[in-house]
């Protein structure tokens, strides 16, 4: 029989997101699951937006954001050590579940060993088992007790393999509106109503801004000498990212390329822009969402990408184009993303009247695909894994 404690609410949930997608997702999850467990303590590790829903996180997100196979190797003790004291932490205090937000690399193994003594595991977004790393499978059917997935495809993959799912569908399809209002948006920017805005979003973490930021830049610059009318911004995660990417822009002599910098309100110069050249990750469904015609582009360490390129199993990177099935948007990667290819490649994307047209008609029906209420159905599948459904 459950205490009064219990039946109040009165628990722990344990999370831990390393990026801002992961912190994004378990903000979702936290805002359903807060109603049906006012008395509950959340903590672990997250990020601004798992906070503001009242999560308690006892190491700063930032401490584990790290990008690539060989950038991690200088901090794997470090990292391994934070993991080690969550651990511990967390079989003394025996949570009435975990979950992992992401993050794959630091989640699964902890999972595992919490697990293996008695806790229940989740994992929010399955790691991208479909595009590289299949093998990956056989860590999760040992580590997790249930899966939650937000691309409708994989849920089939992990029930074939024995693994408990539940597709929530995905908290950004939510957030972006179906039909997003651009004139508000270049309003907010300081635009006019028939400007020609390009958005250039060369990544969140500072591994991102140092491989991308030339060529992005650089094809600004082409950009601006084929059209003078076109106006740049440039959205930034932070005060180091934008202090990092004004120093690689005069790095690379090219301080006096115009790019408005704003901090954060990525969502508005996305919506404001005619066209966007975006980093290879979750930004790039972002854009999707918003309907715009994009180039998605990625450069990394060479080392990594070396052992990387061998490793995927489709032809496309950016998740408009998995989740399309085709290259419905020009992806360019590593030395393929020069500034010369970007610009060409943008400008064709900004302006090819009828290419435009069908990706927003492309868009919006994937819009309608991953839309669901992601904070129910997620906060959901938790309660019904600790017994509280």
């Amino acid at each position: 029989m459950a205490s009064s404690a219990e039946a109040s609410g009165s628990c722990a949930i344990a999370l831990v997101a390393g990026e801002p997608s992961g912190d994004l997702l378990a903000a979702r999850l936290l805002a359903g699951l807060r109603p049906h467990l006012p008395e509950a303590r959340f903590h672990g590790i997250g990020g601004p937006a798992m906070i503001a829903e009242g999560f308690v996180s006892e190491v700063p997100m930032e401490t584990l954001t790290v990008r690539g196979l060989f950038e991690i190797i200088p901090r794997y003790r470090e990292l391994k050590g934070i993991q080690r004291a969550l651990r511990d932490r967390l079989l003394a205090e025996r949570p009435a579940v975990f979950i992992g937000a992401d993050y794959p690399g630091f989640n699964l193994g902890l999972e595992g060993e919490l697990k293996a003594a008695g806790i229940p595991t989740m994992h929010y977004i399955g790691p991208q088992i479909w595009a590289w790393r299949g093998g990956r499978i056989k860590s999760i059917i040992r580590n997790v007790s249930h899966m939650l997935v937000i691309f409708p495809f994989e849920e089939e993959i992990y029930r074939k393999a024995g693994v408990p799912v539940t597709y929530v569908g995905h908290p950004l399809a939510e957030l972006i509106p179906l039909e997003p209002d651009v004139a508000a948006a270049r309003r907010a920017l300081g635009f006019a109503d028939d400007a020609r805005v390009v958005t250039i979003m060369p990544g969140s973490r500072m591994g991102e801004l140092k491989y991308n930021t030339a060529a992005f830049v650089g094809a600004v610059k082409l950009l601006q000498a084929r059209d003078p009318g076109l106006r740049f911004v440039a959205p930034m995660a932070g005060d180091r990212q934008k202090a990092y990417f004004t120093e690689l822009k005069a790095q690379a002599g090219l301080q006096d390329v115009e790019i408005t910098l704003l901090d954060g309100r990525s969502h508005t110069a996305i919506c404001a822009a005619d066209a966007v050249l975006v980093a290879s990750g979750t930004a790039s469904l972002e854009v999707a969402l918003f309907k715009k015609p994009m180039v998605i582009a990625y450069k990394m360490m060479r080392a990594s990408w070396e052992i990387m390129r061998h490793m995927g199993y489709q032809p496309w990177i950016g998740l408009p184009n998995i989740l399309a099935r085709e290259f419905l948007v020009p992806e360019l990667l590593q030395h393929h993303a020069s500034a010369e290819a970007l610009a060409e490649n943008l400008w064709q994307q900004l302006t090819d009247a009828p290419h435009r047209a069908r990706l927003v008609e492309r868009f919006t029906a994937m819009h309608h695909s991953l839309l669901r209420n992601s904070a129910a159905e997620s906060a959901a599948a938790v309660l019904k894994v600790i017994g509280r459904a």
